[in-house]
């Protein structure tokens, strides 16, 4: 037996387009799966969620915080690992850095933050400086940009 061989096991797939309600024939008809009487028989079945009544989990559960809306997910990144995983002269990009393995994917943004010592020219090219890493930077003579 190999990868490229297996199959699903006979009857476990299901076919999701299939006819409700069409006759004996149709293996579904009469009841359409719903069985016999009873609320979840009926048109208007309770929406996902409704426990008869009693007061939903989903409202029993304490509430917490909240989510902006407008936040922003700024990827942050240290002069010390630039440091570690640039050359001198080098041009540090988003690309490079996602070459460099050093973030893992961009959300809305990368920052350079200012702790660490640097000790290379570097050609920074991101979307956003602390005043401290801006300093570091322009100090060894190399460019801090705001893309």
């Amino acid at each position: 037996m190999e990868l490229s061989n297996l199959s699903p096991a006979e009857g476990s797939k299901h076919y999701d387009k299939f006819r409700r309600g069409r006759g004996h024939a149709s293996g579904n008809g009469k009841t359409a799966g719903k069985g016999h009487k009873g609320q979840k028989a009926r048109s208007g079945a309770p929406r996902p969620g409704f426990e008869g009544g009693q007061m939903p989990l989903y409202r029993r559960i304490p509430k917490r915080g909240f989510t902006n809306r407008n936040g922003k997910e700024i990827v942050s990144i240290n002069l010390s690992v630039l440091e570690k995983k640039f050359e001198n002269g080098a041009t540090v990009d988003v690309e490079a850095l996602l070459a460099a393995g050093i973030i893992k994917e961009v959300r809305d943004g990368v920052k350079v933050l200012g702790n660490g010592e640097l000790t290379k020219k570097l050609d920074v090219k991101v979307n956003a400086f602390s005043a401290t890493a801006k300093e570091k930077i322009e100090a060894l003579g190399g460019t801090a940009e705001v893309i």
